[in-house]
């Protein structure tokens, strides 16, 4: 299954969720409606294998090409494809959070990755 997640700067929550998505062995894919410039710090320090990723800008194709969307913030400004399978995830953002905060965040996307086929 191709699964994509996506949040709006490409620089926390899809990062996090595609990481632990293709840790399981899935096929993720991660990007941003107005990517950032880079992960945000505190996510790299809970997540040191994130520090090097560039944010990556959400286009169409990417949608076309995912059996799931997983959408984490981003709202009216996600694509929608007729036929295409949507999950929105209600998790806060992690920019500007301490590492405890992000850690809970990162632990509940890992629950949540854990519940999508493979």
């Amino acid at each position: 299954m191709n699964v994509l997640f996506v949040c709006r700067q490409n620089a926390g929550r899809s990062q996090i969720a595609q990481a632990l998505y293709t840790q399981r062995g899935g096929n993720g894919r991660s990007a941003g409606t107005t990517p950032a410039d880079h992960v945000h710090p505190e996510v790299a320090a809970v997540m040191p294998e994130l520090a090097g990723r560039v944010p990556k800008k959400l286009e169409t194709a990417d949608a076309e090409r995912a059996d799931l969307v997983v959408t984490m913030g981003c709202g009216d400004t996600c694509p929608v494809l007729p036929g295409k399978r949507y999950v929105d995830w209600d998790l806060p953002d992690p920019a500007g959070r301490d590492r405890e905060a992000v850690r809970e965040i990162r632990d509940e996307i890992e629950r949540r990755v854990a519940d999508l086929p493979l």
